[in-house]
């Protein structure tokens, strides 16, 4: 079943039809035509999910902001925290990057909005391309981590443990994440003033402060609407995520970008992602249901469970796994592949499942880096200036995928960080 997957995908067969495929050949193959229902009830139960419908929500959420210039605002706004400090637009960028993170979740439109926003400014003002390059890629990125994240929604869906315990747990670690690029930006532009330097001319007037901080109000009160709905217990993650479509709506009505043409394309944007979301999640459920009726699951738990008796060695291997995964499989994909498998054993060796939860999430920021694949760089790639090549996207990861693995260690080793 593996190496006829493998085989399917190296063809360059999209994963979710590959999945479905290889499902459908072993079931009938395997069982016969009786098997066909359990698969398509275990897909339903999989679709039918109610927390799933803040995907499409969130999607949304990003899609609108994509066409607004609420992010460039942003931007702009945060001069006033950055603005004579070294370093500071790449600080001022990260900031923007856990907000819009806390706004929407997705990784494609951060990086894009980022690409466009910060990129140009940090290269015009003397920053090293590098640093500069680094800090829009991985801040980008930090949309898989701080809350709400539609990594955690897919994996409380595929490890069946609550979404919103996920993201009270994955807070701290994201915030801790962001740090770390805070710090080495800072040590960076210490050491060697000339990558980072101080932006020329006068200090803004106080009115022109005030107009400045007006950016703010708008995407600070979407965020608290969201995040504050639900840690404050007044909405479920799926309320919450209709609160954030309303919150950015009504943000684009009160800036008058609001246009029905902006609304169509959003929403194409959106089922275009969600499409591909959901036709992964089917090919995956119906493959990873064929496998556990095949005995497959026991077989890599005792494969897993006997390389050590050791449970940190255990653990470790998993995450290698889902790091060697990550270079070549899309996250989505991965989840629902793997966490059928991984979050039985995980309980099994006594972990909290939640707190693996927001371990996986900080392995898949690895992915979204690393190369071959690294999406974040592609996304990049796609607004960047011309004198920009891939190769130098990914030179410029390098110390930021360090610090993402120095980040997973920690988690391993002080699960506490998350709260549990």
């Amino acid at each position: 079943m593996f190496v006829m997957l493998l085989g399917l995908l190296v063809s360059g067969i999209p994963l979710a039809f590959v999945t479905l495929l290889v499902a459908l050949i072993f079931a009938l193959g395997w069982f016969g035509p009786m098997v066909v229902p359990l698969i398509t009830s275990r897909v339903y139960s999989f679709v039918s999910s109610f927390v799933f419908v803040s995907v499409p929500m969130f999607v949304l959420m990003a899609a609108i902001l994509d066409r607004s210039g609420i992010a460039r605002d942003l931007f702009d706004a945060m001069k006033l925290i950055g603005g004579r400090l070294r370093g500071g637009v790449a600080i001022q960028t990260i900031i923007v990057a856990v907000i819009l993170a806390a706004m929407s979740g997705i990784i494609g439109g951060e990086v894009v909005l980022l690409g466009l926003v910060a990129l140009p400014q940090m290269l015009r003002l003397g920053y090293d391309k590098h640093l500069a390059i680094g800090v829009v890629c991985a801040g980008g990125a930090l949309g898989t981590m701080v809350p709400p994240s539609i990594v955690l929604i897919i994996y409380g869906l595929t490890a069946n443990v609550s979404v919103g315990d996920l993201f009270t747990a994955a807070f701290v670690p994201g915030l801790m994440l962001a740090g770390f690029y805070v710090t080495y930006v800072l040590v960076r532009a210490y050491l060697n003033p000339a990558i980072a330097p101080i932006p020329e001319g006068e200090q803004p007037s106080n009115a022109e402060k005030l107009r400045l901080l007006k950016g703010l109000i708008l995407p600070l009160t979407v965020v608290a609407g969201v995040l504050g709905s639900i840690y404050g217990g007044i909405a479920s993650v799926t309320e919450a995520s209709a609160v954030g479509v309303a919150g950015v709506l009504l943000s684009t009505v009160v800036r008058g970008e609001f246009t029905f043409e902006l609304l169509k394309g959003a929403a194409l944007q959106t089922l275009q992602t969600v499409g591909m979301i959901v036709w992964i999640g089917i090919g995956a459920s119906a493959l990873v249901g064929v496998f556990n009726l095949m005995g497959g699951i026991k077989f890599v738990s005792a494969l897993i469970s006997g390389i050590s008796e050791n449970p940190t060695i255990i653990l470790l291997f998993m995450m290698l796994i889902l790091f060697v995964l990550g270079m070549f499989l899309d996250w989505v994909g991965i989840a629902l592949l793997t966490m059928p498998i991984f979050v039985p054993i995980i309980k099994e060796l006594g972990y909290d499942p939640v707190w693996f939860g927001v371990l996986f999430c900080m392995n898949m920021q690895v992915s979204f880096l690393s190369p071959p694949f690294g999406p974040a760089a592609f996304y990049l790639k796609s607004v960047a200036p011309p004198g920009i090549t891939l190769a130098t996207i990914f030179r410029s990861l390098l110390p930021f995928i360090a610090m993402q693995i120095l980040a997973v260690a920690i988690l391993i080793f002080a699960p506490w960080i998350t709260g549990r």
